[in-house]
């Protein structure tokens, strides 16, 4: 028997949960903490190069300035400014939600934190995520954002990304079968995707249940509190995922128009792939940019860093099926790389600004 937890005011919860993890007292006393506060910043700038080493290692650099000089100037101009547009609408869905509960936060930081969690999520395993703590730690050391806050205001993000992620994919996968990379006919094919379909749905569901005030994840939780108990942490999704709710229920109009800053940045996504294929002599169709794309963003969704060969099958793949050459995929997908190498590097770089703000 689940029995509900008692519905906490924002200034209970946040109180809870607001102070961050208590510094030691060999860390506080007498100047003793600097030596640890200097190795703890070594450590994490050490791994922050490791990774960047796993992750460009095998990067095709020349391979990339070959493809990049295909481009004249003026189109690397286009793309710049297109990429940069899809960044900020991004960065505004997290600022709209951010800022609806903590209108001191402004705007322009919000932008370097971005990059930093795209390049940690980027140079890491896993289909896009892992950079999100860094999302909940800037907003708490930054801007005096709670814990609590942060968090929920990050599950809005998470949930509102996922959703437009969703929408592509569904209107992907109807473009895939109209144009030809999914058979009509193949059964079993379109069976093997309604497992990704009812994960990919996940975020509507979740934001349903909020708004009629169901807590699935705390739920969870609870149900499993005799294997895990009572962890702060589980205490923190508690809360933040009540938050979450009572988000939705008081701030629906900033919850739409977060919701439409994602649509956008993917509107500006289809754009900017376009281009790309059309900058390299490849006409595609409205219907046939969508199903190439989708068959990109499945390939991120595997559990590979950048989703690193994945990506250049899924092109290969989509643009022969469409009539194109092999060299023409590959092309097209260095472009990609470069990008977001480009963006993941500068992310890593800002993630590693961090460190120095890290410790009191």
């Amino acid at each position: 028997m689940n029995l509900p937890l008692p519905q906490p005011s924002p200034e209970v919860g946040e109180g809870l949960l607001t102070t961050p993890p208590a510094i030691s007292a060999a860390e506080g006393v007498g100047g003793k903490g600097k030596p640890l506060r200097a190795f703890r910043r070594l450590a994490v700038y050490l791994v922050l190069a490791i990774l960047l080493y796993f992750a460009l290692r095998n990067a095709p650099f020349m391979e990339i300035w070959n493809a990049l000089t295909q481009l004249q100037l003026s189109q690397l101009a286009i793309l710049f400014v297109i990429n940069a547009l899809v960044i900020l609408f991004i960065t505004a869905r997290w600022w709209v939600i951010v800022h609806a509960e903590n209108p001191a936060v402004p705007f322009l930081p919000l932008i370097g934190y971005r990059l930093s969690v795209f390049g940690l999520s980027y140079f890491t395993p896993g289909p896009q995520v892992g950079g999100e703590p860094l999302q909940v730690l800037y907003l708490q050391r930054n801007h005096g954002v709670s814990f609590a806050r942060a968090t929920s205001a990050v599950i809005m993000d998470k949930l509102l990304e996922f959703l437009a992620n969703f929408i592509l994919i569904g209107v992907g996968l109807t473009a895939a079968v109209r144009v030809g990379l999914i058979s009509r006919n193949g059964t079993q094919a379109l069976g093997s995707l309604i497992p990704l379909a009812v994960i990919l749905a996940w975020p509507v569901i979740h934001l349903i249940l909020l708004y009629r005030g169901r807590y699935p994840i705390s739920s969870l939780l609870r149900s499993a509190a005799f294997l895990i108990g009572s962890p702060d942490w589980v205490r923190l999704v508690i809360v933040s995922e009540r938050m979450a709710a009572a988000f939705a229920h008081r701030r629906l109009k900033a919850l739409l128009l977060a919701l439409g800053f994602s649509m956008i940045a993917w509107v500006g996504m289809a754009a900017e792939y376009f281009l790309i294929a059309s900058f390299l002599n490849v006409n595609l169709s409205f219907e046939q940019t969508l199903a190439a794309l989708t068959a990109a963003l499945f390939a991120f969704l595997l559990p590979l860093p950048g989703g690193l060969g994945a990506l250049e099958a899924s092109q290969v793949y989509a643009l022969t099926t469409l009539g194109y050459t092999p060299a023409i995929a590959i092309s097209l997908c260095l472009i990609l790389r470069g990008r977001d190498i480009l963006n993941g590097g500068l992310g890593l770089v800002l993630a590693g600004k961090l460190i120095r703000g890290i410790d009191p």
